[in-house]
């Protein structure tokens, strides 16, 4: 199925879903006792593995992290070379103060907030796709 990329579409049926729990991001150089099913994603750069996991999850393995984010899920199925969504909610949570850090699903975005700005980023997102 392929995703939408009209950025009309996209943007008025985005739903912000808040998941449940804190989050953070860790860097490791390997898996060690970390199982794949421990993380929600991972990415590899030179420097070492970044892995985002539940912060719980993290302090049982005694990672070390810096960043404490929720974790907001547009639902809508955006397609992986849609133009503009990223950018527009970008200055829009940019307008509040609001850092985000991206990851692109196959089907969804997902947007990690410092937790003490999640509702906060919820709200604009919603009055983002209400008002667009």
């Amino acid at each position: 199925m392929t995703g939408e990329k009209n950025l009309e579409k996209l943007v008025r049926s985005m739903n912000p879903k808040l998941n449940q729990g804190n989050y953070v991001f860790v860097t490791v150089k390997d898996f060690g006792e970390i199982k794949r099913e421990d993380t929600i994603c991972e990415f590899k750069e030179a420097e070492g593995i970044t892995l985002v996991m539940s912060k719980l999850k993290a302090d049982a393995l005694d990672l070390k992290y810096d960043f404490v984010a929720r974790w907001i899920t547009l639902e809508v199925h955006s397609a992986l070379d849609a133009v503009g969504l990223t950018a527009l909610f970008a200055e829009v949570l940019t307008k509040h103060n609001i850092s985000c850090n991206v990851i692109a699903g196959f089907y969804h975005d997902h947007i990690f907030v410092d937790k003490n700005d999640a509702e906060q980023a919820v709200k604009v997102l919603t009055e983002l796709s209400e008002n667009y």
